[in-house]
This record gives structure tokens, C-alpha cells and sequence, in this order.
């Protein structure tokens, strides 16, 4: 493979393919029912940055990392469970729970809607053991030292509080000393910049960060993002018309070093559809990482993120035959 391929210079080896920095969480999924009617939940781990590199690991067989905030306590243990299932190599900062009001792992509240009526998310954040990340907190350069091809993070966590920002940055600046590609996914929750100074502050935050950034993902406009930070190589967001909670119609599109590429068009039936943005940009780094053609990567990405929307939770539970399958025109007729 071409270590330049793509405008970037993606390292050829790592002890970790892709090194994540973000918060983890646990979202309680009523399914179909609204919360105000729900009598049960299941309980998904998630986040978005979490999600690349569960979604990388599981399906993808590359080995990932992620940095993040981990409370002492029974909900800590059962999300450290979770990590370890999927594969994902932890770097923990630690905090302890005072058995009553924290610092806790945040709790993210989701009904799935269902025909006219849309999905609900809110969350409750309080005190949350992420939000209390700073600079410092991880020994960067003997993480980086075992070599690491790939580093994210996302706009979910640069909302959380100032010094998640500063911490992003910190981590970004670790990994271009190291050689690492940096994505960063913007992940925009107008709910949690409301929370922590508005839309101007996360312009303000996001404008700082994408500075450091050669890989952006969730972009409303490639022109402008391109425009703005040139030292960007690739641009990618998916391309998704909601017609109800369980029909969207799916594709993405990819500004790669200069050219533009579109995935096709599919129409989903929609089981689950948290985290299929980043079960697309998994499937797209695992393209990039893996030396595919350009249009590959793309439809690798496309097709995971299609994928994922038709299992429950927020990661992945396909296997790379599934992906390639219907990246390469495949389709639900049943496997004998």
C-alpha cells in the first residue's frame, strides 16, 4: 500500500489502529415505547468516539484504544465489561464515586419513534466523570510510543466542558508528533452546546480543533470545510433523507485529496438507526487503513453504517463479509 495514498500518511503499522479520545456512556433504549409509558429498558454502552473503534475492532478486526473517564462503581463496571467484549484496548482515567451524587457515566435516554413519530434522546449529564478530563490526565507520549496509525475524537466530547476541548487538542497535537492520522467527526448536539455556551462557543471550540485535523467527518458542506482549514485531505459526511422513523433513505459522499466521490443511494429499514454515522466512518477508516480505492472506502463505510442501523444498540454486530457483501451490490435475499 502507498503510504501517501489519499493526500495523508497513514503509518503502515501500530500496536493500535485507531486510538480514540471521548466519553463513554450508557444509553437506556425503551424500543418503541415512549419513556413516559416504559416499563423495561435495555442497556446499550456507547459513544460516538467509542463507537469507531468498537465498531473497528469487532467487524473490522483492527486493534483500537480508547482514552476515556471511568467511575469505581457497579455502572462502570458493567461499561468497562462492554469495552473489553468488543475489543477495545482501554486508557482510563479514574475517578471514584462518592455514593451519592458522583462523578458519574453519563446516561443517555433514547426511544427509537416509530412511522410518524421520531426518535426522543436526552440525557442527564450531571457530574460526569468526562466533563472532568483536562490536559495532563493521560501519558500521551508512552501511548503513542507502541505506535498508533490513527487518532479521533468528536464534537460530542469537545462539548462536554472547556478542558475537553483542551484536552482534544492535547491529544491531537500527541498524535501528528507521533505520525498518526487525525480525524475528528463534528457530531454536532445543538442539546449539549446549549448546555455549555451556545452555538457561538461551539463554532468558537470546533474552529480551534479542525485546525489539527486531516480527516473531518460529519461536515454539512465539504466547499466550506475545505475553504476554511486546508490543510484537510478528506471530507466525508453521509447523505440521509428521514420519510419516517423507520424509512431513511441512505448514501455519503467524499472530498478525497482533491475529488469527490458518492456512495449509492439505498433505502433502509430502519431497526435502530443510533450510531449509524459512526458505523459509517469506521467503515470508511477501515478502507483508508486498509489501502482500498478510494470509492471502496467510501462504500465500505456506506454500507457498515447501513448496516449497523438494523441492529439494536449503537455498535456494531456485523461481521466484514456482511459489509463487503452489500458494498458490493449484495441484498437481503436469504443466506442457504
Amino acid at each position: 500500500m502507498d503510504p501517501t495514498r489519499y493526500g495523508l500518511s497513514i503509518p503502515k503499522e501500530g500496536a493500535l489502529g485507531l486510538l480514540s479520545l471521548g466519553a463513554l456512556v450508557y444509553r437506556l433504549d425503551p424500543g418503541v415505547v415512549p419513556f413516559r409509558k416504559a416499563t423495561e429498558c435495555k442497556i446499550h454502552v456507547s459513544g460516538g468516539e467509542f463507537n469507531v473503534a468498537a465498531n473497528l475492532a469487532d467487524c473490522f478486526g483492527i486493534p483500537t484504544g480508547i482514552a476515556a473517564a471511568m467511575v469505581n462503581y457497579p455502572i462502570g463496571d458493567l461499561i468497562a465489561e462492554r469495552v473489553r467484549a468488543m475489543g477495545v484496548q482501554p486508557f482510563y482515567k479514574y475517578f471514584d464515586h462518592d455514593g451519592v451524587s458522583g462523578p458519574n457515566m453519563a446516561a443517555v435516554y433514547s426511544d427509537r419513534g416509530y412511522g410518524v413519530r421520531p426518535p426522543v434522546v436526552f440525557y442527564n449529564r450531571a457530574n460526569e466523570a468526562a466533563a472532568l478530563l483536562k490536559p495532563g490526565d493521560f501519558d500521551w507520549q508512552s501511548i503513542f510510543a507502541r505506535g498508533v496509525r490513527w487518532f479521533h475524537s468528536g464534537g460530542i466530547f469537545a462539548a462536554l466542558s472547556n478542558t475537553t476541548a483542551e484536552l482534544i487538542i492535547e491529544g491531537m497535537q500527541a498524535a501528528k508528533a507521533a505520525g498518526a492520522v487525525v480525524s475528528f467527526d463534528l457530531n454536532f448536539r445543538e442539546k449539549l452546546w446549549k448546555a455549555c455556551g451556545g452555538v457561538d462557543r461551539a463554532e468558537a471550540v470546533l474552529r480551534r480543533i479542525a485546525q489539527h485535523v486531516d480527516v473531518l467527518v460529519g461536515v454539512p458542506s465539504v466547499d466550506d470545510a475545505v475553504k476554511m482549514y486546508p490543510q484537510i485531505k478528506i471530507v466525508a459526511t453521509t447523505l440521509r433523507q428521514v420519510h419516517s422513523a423507520n424509512r431513511h433513505s441512505w448514501s455519503a459522499t467524499a472530498w478525497i485529496d482533491g475529488q469527490t466521490y458518492t456512495a449509492p443511494t439505498c433505502e433502509l429499514d430502519v431497526y435502530d438507526r443510533v450510531g449509524g454515522g459512526d458505523g459509517f466512518a469506521a467503515g470508511f477508516f477501515y478502507g483508508l487503513l486498509a489501502g482500498e480505492t478510494p470509492d471502496d472506502a467510501l462504500r465500505l463505510g456506506w454500507a457498515h453504517g447501513a448496516l449497523l442501523t438494523t441492529f439494536p444498540g449503537d455498535t456494531t454486530m456485523a461481521k466484514l463479509a456482511d459489509v463487503r457483501a452489500l458494498a458490493q451490490g449484495g441484498s437481503a435475499r436469504i443466506q442457504r
